[in-house]
């Protein structure tokens, strides 16, 4: 088996085609389901964000699973196949596993750096585990993943220079608005997932004087009022009605009214169809310029909402074009532990890969060792020898036998990783006369108890 990812992202399909491969909730549970049910697929997650879908999967043949895969997307995308593959990329074994290193570390990020991805790979993770399609190789996999992500955080500060998608969407609205920041304006949230939250929390921070969150489920909206005014009541030492920022609710039924007092919209649904439409700007009345953050994919402002007076839209495609520089030092820094990673994660595959040929040599070992005491001990039963005395006999002749087998079976999987490693195994096996069907127990034994945990 060997991992697979076939996907696309901001850097090779345009947002419409974006739009259309957006998936979530019930649909991306029926899509993963039916990519793990897929002949070639031993098992599989989806990273699906709003500026990437990503299929990863633990595939027996490279051909099949490409072709089952891309054909499920096109199915769930409602994209024609030809359209759909132009933009898809595909990467194999080795080159799978950097490139998910590389989107977790936020190297691959419109923003490059930005902090979200890591959430949302582990998201993904956390579905698939929940839905039942993922095993040992994957789970590995992410572990790998997640754990490369919070090392290029801690360790490097990549995470700094790449701001959030959010922060460099709010950076240009202040620029649309002739100002440094958005300090005094007033934000309108219009959603309350966690890209919501992210994004009411930016604005909160940079600066915004009143924030309302709008929401299907008013309650919801409630919420995330309230954390964010207890939030950045927190966060300021010496809270003053300067700085502490104004926060409430309302439903979807007030957005004409709460668009209407708005200076910012940001914009980030999940919402299949558009949430902000043509007749629900163009009755406002405020002649002060209106800047709408469109955030989601499927996109939630309609189309003609960008031609109305005074008013301007900032989405998806815009911002891809607003990457952070990084420092060539932080970059390095980042690479250089994907490669550290990487590396182990290699040698642990390969090591793996031996295990049942050693752990069969060992009980063949163990067996025969304990043929030969039982024999000793009939032939010795009349020469009045203790019993602590055959157990140190026991115990000698088995650590004997350890020690010769520990240089072999050390060295083999130290050789895994290495051009024909998987002869120094196969060697043992024909040395030892190893039983193929032992080998295979072994196997079968460790994947079962992987299925079952």
């Amino acid at each position: 088996m060997s991992v697979l990812v076939v996907g696309l992202s901001h850097k090779s399909a345009p947002v419409a085609i974006l739009e259309l491969t957006a998936v979530s909730g019930d649909p991306l549970a029926k899509l993963i389901h039916d990519i793990a049910q897929a002949e070639p697929v031993a098992e599989t997650f989806v990273v699906s964000t709003c500026n990437r879908v990503e299929v990863y999967a633990d595939v027996d043949r490279f051909h099949a699973g490409v072709t089952a895969i891309c054909e499920l997307l096109g199915r769930y995308c409602g994209v024609a196949p030809a359209e759909l593959t132009q933009h898809l990329y595909v990467h194999y074994e080795d080159r799978a596993v950097n490139h998910l290193l590389a989107v977790t570390s936020g190297l691959d990020s419109t923003v490059v750096g930005e902090g979200q991805i890591l959430g949302q790979v582990r998201s993904a993770l956390k579905l698939a585990d929940e839905l039942g399609t993922t095993g040992r190789v994957l789970r590995d996999l992410g572990r790998t993943a997640l754990r490369t992500g919070k090392r290029v955080r801690t360790e490097t500060d990549v995470n700094r220079a790449g701001a959030s998608l959010v922060s460099v969407a709010i950076e240009l609205a202040a620029a649309e608005l002739s100002a440094p920041d958005i300090s005094g304006r007033t934000v309108l949230v219009v959603g309350a997932g966690s890209m919501s939250a992210l994004a009411a929390t930016t604005a909160a921070r940079a600066g915004a004087a009143r924030i309302v969150v709008a929401n299907r489920t008013r309650k919801h909206a409630e919420r995330l009022a309230a954390s964010l005014a207890t939030e950045t009541e927190t966060e300021t030492a010496t809270p003053t009605a300067s700085t502490t920022v104004s926060a409430t609710a309302v439903g979807l039924a007030d957005l004409r009214q709460a668009i209407a007092a708005a200076d910012v919209v940001i914009s980030c649904t999940g919402a299949s169809g558009h949430v902000i439409t043509e007749d629900l700007i163009q009755e406002r009345t405020s002649t002060s310029p209106l800047i709408l953050l469109d955030l989601a994919l499927p996109r939630d402002v309609e189309p003609a909402v960008a031609g109305l007076p005074g008013v301007t839209v900032i989405g998806m495609d815009r911002l891809s074009e607003h990457g952070t520089v990084v420092a060539a030092s932080d970059m390095a820094a980042v690479r250089a532990i994907i490669e550290s990673e990487l590396a182990a994660y290699q040698l642990a595959n390969d090591a793996a890969a031996v295990a049942p040929t050693v752990v069969a040599l060992r009980a063949k070992a163990a067996k025969v060792v304990d043929a030969e005491l039982a024999r000793l001990a009939g032939r010795l039963s009349g020469d009045g020898l203790s019993g602590h005395a055959l157990d140190e006999i026991a115990q000698t002749v088995r650590r004997v036998v350890d020690k010769l087998l520990h240089a072999p079976t050390v060295r083999v999987k130290e050789l895994a990783g290495s051009p024909g490693g998987e002869e120094y195994a196969a060697a043992l096996r024909v040395l030892f006369d190893l039983d193929p069907r032992a080998v295979e127990a072994v196997t079968r034994a460790a994947t079962e108890q992987e299925g079952s945990q």
